[in-house]
């Protein structure tokens, strides 16, 4: 008689039990390698972005504060020139502003024209500006030069009822005037463009809201107020684009 018996099968399942068991984990492996990699490339590029946007920013900084040196330069070298020539202008702490007393203009109370005894050094002046401006591309620094007209505080009631405001505007005036009919060609004003193409100077009048002194009860002290600023204003980077670069900075880090 034959005995048929069965064939055992259970190394051959347990074999293809642990060959399915080694695939599912190198599958889960290779897909965790591909997350690590999707990770590390993510962080990465988080970190070239934020690193963009940190340079960019200092680049804005560093320009900013060569514009303030460059500006400090130009008053200080026009303040000298000036000096040297016997010219004495007064120049802010801040190095922004330089002040022409009315000693230097001839405003007596209620004046703005320029006389001819003072035209001289008026274009002294004017030249002397010209040139600290032209000089190693320092043009580019510079957003806007205005040129402010001023008052004491005794009311004037003139000029067609415009009073301090229209006195101190036709001061201003006055001199850019001077300049434009005047400075040779090499250091003539008018034709000077900012980074933006537009004029560079600009003309304007305060009437008595800015005082220099504390009081005005002596000749001296209203004479001191009678003056031309020469206001020297730096290209700043944009608000907007400095938001721009904080919120991009923000994303990066969260």
């Amino acid at each position: 008689m034959r005995i048929l018996r069965r064939k055992n099968h259970e190394p051959e399942a347990e074999e293809s039990y642990w060959i399915s068991f080694t695939d599912l984990m190198t599958s889960l492996l290779f897909i965790f390698i591909l997350a690590v990699m999707a990770l590390m490339l993510q962080l990465t590029q988080q970190q070239s972005a934020l690193a963009e946007q940190q340079t960019k920013f200092s680049e804005q900084i560093s320009t900013l504060q060569t514009a303030e040196v460059v500006r400090a330069q130009m008053l200080e070298e026009i303040q000298n020139e000036l000096k040297a020539a016997g010219i004495e202008v007064l120049v802010t702490e801040n190095n922004s502003v330089m002040s022409i007393p009315s000693a230097l203009l001839g405003f007596d109370a209620a004046s703005y024209d320029i006389e001819k005894s003072y035209e001289k050094v008026s274009l002294s002046i004017g030249k002397a500006i010209s040139r600290a401006i032209r000089k190693d591309e320092r043009l580019k620094y510079l957003d806007t030069v205005f040129v402010e007209g001023h008052t004491d505080n005794v009311v004037f009631d003139g000029l067609e009822g415009t009073g301090n405001w229209g006195l101190s505007t036709f001061r201003a005036i006055s001199l850019w005037t001077l300049w434009d009919k005047k400075l040779p060609e090499n250091a003539r004003l008018d034709s000077m463009l900012n980074i933006e193409n537009r004029p560079l100077f600009s003309v304007s009048g305060y009437g008595q809201t800015r005082p220099v002194t504390k009081s005005q009860d002596t000749e001296k002290q209203l004479a001191a107020n009678r003056r031309i600023d020469i206001r020297f204003t730096i290209t700043r980077p944009d608000s907007s684009e400095l938001l721009n670069i904080e919120k991009k900075i923000e994303e990066s880090n969260s």
